[in-house]
């Protein structure tokens, strides 16, 4: 079963892991590679953030409550990642957009006919 992310141009195949949708540039997959790696910084720097929580006994943390946090988590580091709030991807993609090679665009077809 291969499943296609709605807004992204990743595919999910089970047989081959997360690559490009076909038709995707070197650019737009490293566009997306950027923000990936954005989205993984924040969720790690967000939990080592919630480690130092000084209620470890009191009624703000159950286990219900914790993951309930991850989760906002989550989605808050999807979202900040997606909008460039920090602007990490944007600098991470500044960075090796230099190593790609230069985009051509598609071989123009000129008519040759008749005047």
């Amino acid at each position: 079963m291969t499943t296609i992310a709605s807004t992204t141009n990743l595919v999910l195949s089970p047989e081959r892991g997360l690559t490009s949708a076909p038709g995707t540039s070197e650019r737009e997959k490293l566009h997306e590679a950027a923000q990936h790696f954005e989205a993984i910084f924040v969720r790690q720097m967000l939990a080592e953030a919630r480690k130092t929580s000084f209620d470890s006994e009191g009624i703000f943390s159950s286990g219900a409550l914790q993951t309930f946090r991850q989760m906002q988590d989550d989605q808050f580091a999807d979202l900040a990642a997606k909008t460039g709030a920090l602007g990490l991807a944007s600098v991470i993609e500044a960075q090796l957009a230099r190593h790609l090679p230069p985009e051509t665009d598609a071989p123009s077809t000129t008519a040759t006919g008749e005047s």
